[in-house]
């Protein structure tokens, strides 16, 4: 049979001997598309031979498919695959919403019932509720079910695999916080890898279903590209993802060719690669000195840009609503940052999976709900569970959300620091 390759990872020299390759990463592309994560490279394969087909009067005597009733599913994965939310792919993530809003497919109209999405779908949603349950089941060993949840039309079938996807979510959660402590205590242990530019941490017996978003809390907790090695059966598969400004699907494609990797590629902000476990010290040391200046002229991690300031009583719905109208928000495109300047913690609990949910009230009296998550064991969390009255000057996103009809504010707490 004939086959056609839809991706956007950086190709190496070689393509694969196929009728075509559709790639915007394809070194002779002039498209300016090389941002479009595969699901949009696919949904514009659907759109070129259906203009053609409609020009050539195909669709005279037979129906049109509604090509925009997909970009719902345009705007799952591209969110999900954390490209840059900018030009087309800015594009598709409205529309898609805008799709999604109008009815959903029966899988992610399934999703968003067992996730109790009842007042709509937003970009977070996406990346973080919805894409997570997908990707589920191929993480741990059932990899049918995303593709069977997202083609059904049969709801009742919908609902039996969106369950499932559910309880998978669960085990794939106990599964990587257990990777993620391993993979951290290696950090903290290894004085030489802590000092590297490039953190590569790899152990035997890892699923290497959950190494990416392992991978992806490494790089947030140490503001350097990580990759996280699973081994088993005498070879390495690993998952990177990098700050901003180091290319490491490049470095990953690099030191492939230079004999270090059986198989690896990427785009600069993740990457996967295979590797013999007694190559990976190697590897580590390449991708250091590749990446070393790239690393040290990043900020992520050291600086926090703030884009403007306000007050407790200054918070309010109007203000997330008008912050909404630039969005989506997402890679490439983040949420404004506000200051929040001397707020006082007055209430602080433990909620989920080590979340921190707090109010803050300000000198002139306003009150804010916020919440940090996963900060328990930071230093933002310590920070928050026992300010105990002093002020804090408090660095976080807006968002309006809808309770039992009711429209409030909660911020999305980042950062934290004892004012002077």
């Amino acid at each position: 049979a004939d086959v056609i390759v839809c991706d956007h990872h950086l190709p190496g020299e070689t393509l694969p001997d196929a009728f075509a390759v559709v790639n915007p990463n394809r070194h002779e592309d002039s498209s300016g598309l090389g941002h479009l994560a595969a699901v949009g490279v696919a949904f514009l394969l659907c759109v070129a031979p259906n203009r053609t087909l409609r020009m050539r009067g195909w669709y005279a005597t037979r129906r049109e498919p509604n090509l925009r009733s997909w970009l719902g599913l345009v705007a799952l994965g591209t969110v999900a695959d954390v490209v840059p939310l900018k030009g087309l792919n800015r594009t598709f993530v409205t529309k898609g919403l805008e799709a999604l809003a109008g009815g959903p497919v029966s899988g992610i109209s399934a999703l968003m019932e067992v996730a109790d999405l009842k007042n709509g779908v937003e970009p977070y949603h996406l990346g973080f509720v919805l894409g997570p349950r997908v990707n589920a089941g191929g993480r741990v060993g059932r990899c049918d079910l995303g593709s069977r949840l997202l083609s059904t039309d049969d709801m009742a079938e919908a609902q039996a695999i969106a369950h499932e996807l559910d309880v998978l979510n669960q085990q794939r959660r106990q599964i990587e916080q257990a990777a993620l402590d391993e993979a951290i205590a290696a950090v903290e242990g290894d004085a030489a890898l802590r000092a590297s530019h490039v953190l590569v941490v790899a152990r035997e017996g890892w699923h290497p279903g959950v190494i990416g978003i392992v991978a992806g809390r490494l790089k947030d907790r140490y503001g350097k590209p990580a990759i996280v090695v699973a081994i088993n059966d005498g070879v390495g598969k690993g998952s990177g993802r990098s700050v901003s400004g180091a290319d490491l699907g490049s470095a990953i494609v690099a030191a492939r060719e230079a004999g270090l990797l059986l198989n690896g590629g990427g785009h600069a902000m993740a990457a996967g690669l295979t590797v013999e476990p007694s190559r990976i010290e190697a590897l580590r040391a390449y991708l250091s000195d590749a990446l070393a200046p790239a690393c040290m002229a990043s900020l992520d991690g050291v600086q926090l840009v703030v884009d403007g300031a306000v007050s407790a009583t200054g918070v309010s719905v109007e203000l997330c609503d008008l912050v909404a109208r630039c969005g989506p928000y997402g890679a490439g495109n983040p949420e404004p940052l506000f200051a929040l300047p001397a707020m006082r913690v007055v209430q602080a609990s433990v909620v989920g999976e080590q979340h921190v949910r707090c109010v803050l009230t300000g000198a002139n009296g306003g009150r804010v709900s916020g919440i940090a998550f996963r900060a328990l064991q930071s230093e933002l969390g310590a920070i928050l569970m026992n300010a105990k009255g002093r002020p804090l000057h408090v660095a976080a996103s807006l968002k309006a959300d809808e309770w039992q009809g009711v429209r409030r504010v909660q911020a999305m707490i980042k950062d934290a620091a004892f004012s002077a």
